[in-house]
């Protein structure tokens, strides 16, 4: 009960002081808070901004390796014409892979091309994004459909003018009408709807918007699109791991690879292995720095808000000294007297704490308002700054609750 008793009087009186010195407050707590909101505003930007991006790195799959000519994890400008001058992964290294490689589940192939118009009837889609996959490009990538089906084997061998089309794309082209079956033309042909992606939603980091994808089988848009190794359309080589253990999956394809390019031993690979962990490696790091940014510029103002508060309670125990001292004199411990000051001192900037988070909750909500993606304050960050306002008030209080706690009575209540 006595501890309840402390805390009661202790708050009481940090109140006290708060109403009785507003301006005096105000101006103190003004670095707390100021402190706080940098430190919690930029953090919670900062993990707004990477769930974001990770949920756009999600359809690239953990589980996969991406055979690339460049690395994601290095600056391209560093090595440019390094790069520049390898080749880029083509159908015949997935030919390859599919035949040699036992530690991978899947393989995928996929053409990107743009700048093409999409009809039906008189709708029409300019500059339309092309995808032509190898048939397992679906199954890696996990593609849910609203209507409809993915392409059949048999559809897939045989070229088939079959299409299926992102959701964004089929609102478009026909409304209200059931794409399916329909006849659009693309490369001047007639192509039937087969089916209809489900609607990913916004996100403005997706690395395939597959919302405004018009898909056809590689087989297919190889008969009008020059698909061969110096032509100039995106190719990916996909390549999924049977037990997600991608180091010995890289480690067979880059003997399948080198292999099949005719590397001698001496020669370096002229390709690189990608995986999701390398993009999250980079990220980290530049999300650290940015983190690091915003928690010394808080960290200025949460000194000259110590300064100020450790002001604060200076003031309040010279105000108090004879009160001290009867407190003393009437049995009261040392402790007590200490523990007394130091927790109005953690009350006070908790508040200022409370006032920062309530700032950047309402900044982040209205930034919220006018970007393409949620910014949110979670509740680690909430946390974060709860803790660091108490750790605040601690450091602020301890000198000043000390010498109270060090008063004679007798010398204090003759003050």
């Amino acid at each position: 009960m006595t501890i309840f008793k402390i805390l009661y009087e202790a708050v009481r009186q940090a109140v006290d002081s708060l109403v009785s010195n507003k301006l005096r407050t105000f101006l103190s707590l003004l670095g707390v808070t100021i402190g706080i909101f940098c430190i919690i505003a930029v953090k919670s930007a900062v993990d707004s901004l990477a769930v974001n991006i990770k949920e756009g790195f999600n359809e690239l799959g953990s589980d996969v390796v991406y055979l690339d000519k460049m690395p994601w994890n290095e600056d391209p400008s560093q090595n440019y014409w390094k790069y520049l001058k390898r080749p880029d992964p083509s159908y015949k290294d997935y030919e390859v892979i599919k035949k040699r490689s036992e530690k991978a589940k899947n393989a995928g192939f996929v053409i990107f091309t743009g700048g093409r118009t999409v009809k039906f009837k008189a709708s029409a889609v300019n500059n339309a994004f092309i995808m032509g996959s190898s048939f397992e490009y679906q199954e890696i990538q996990n593609l849910e459909f609203e209507k409809g089906r993915h392409f059949t084997p048999a559809e897939f061998n045989a070229a088939s003018n079959r299409i299926i089309v992102g959701n964004k794309i089929a609102s478009e082209l026909f409304g209200s009408l059931d794409p399916i079956n329909k006849k659009i033309k693309l490369f001047g042909q007639d192509y039937t709807v087969i089916g209809v992606l489900k609607a990913e939603g916004e996100n403005m980091f997706n690395f395939i918007n597959f919302d405004e994808v018009v898909w056809i089988s590689y087989t297919n848009i190889r008969r009008f699109v020059n698909t061969n190794e110096n032509s100039q359309v995106g190719k990916m080589l996909i390549v999924q791991a049977k037990d997600d253990n991608l180091e010995e999956l890289k480690s067979e394809l880059t003997g399948i690879v080198r292999a099949n390019r005719r590397l001698k031993p001496l020669e370096n690979d002229n390709f690189v292995l990608n995986e999701l962990s390398m993009l999250a490696q980079v990220l980290d790091s530049v999300f650290g720095v940015i983190n690091i940014a915003g928690f010394i510029i808080g960290l200025f103002a949460l000194i000259i808000g110590m300064f100020n508060v450790a002001n604060i309670m200076f003031v309040s125990v010279k105000e108090r000294t004879s009160i001290i001292g009867i407190k003393k004199a009437l049995g009261a411990r040392s402790s007590v007297v200490l523990l007394e000051f130091l927790i109005e001192s953690v009350v006070l900037c908790l508040l200022g704490g409370i006032i920062g988070l309530a700032l950047v909750y309402l900044i982040l909500t209205g930034v919220s308002q006018v970007i393409p993606f949620p910014m949110t304050l979670s509740l680690g960050n909430l946390l974060i700054g709860v803790i660091t306002s108490v750790l605040v008030g601690i450091i602020s209080g301890i000198i000043p609750a000390r010498k109270a706690a060090a008063m004679d009575p007798v010398e204090a209540i003759r003050s």
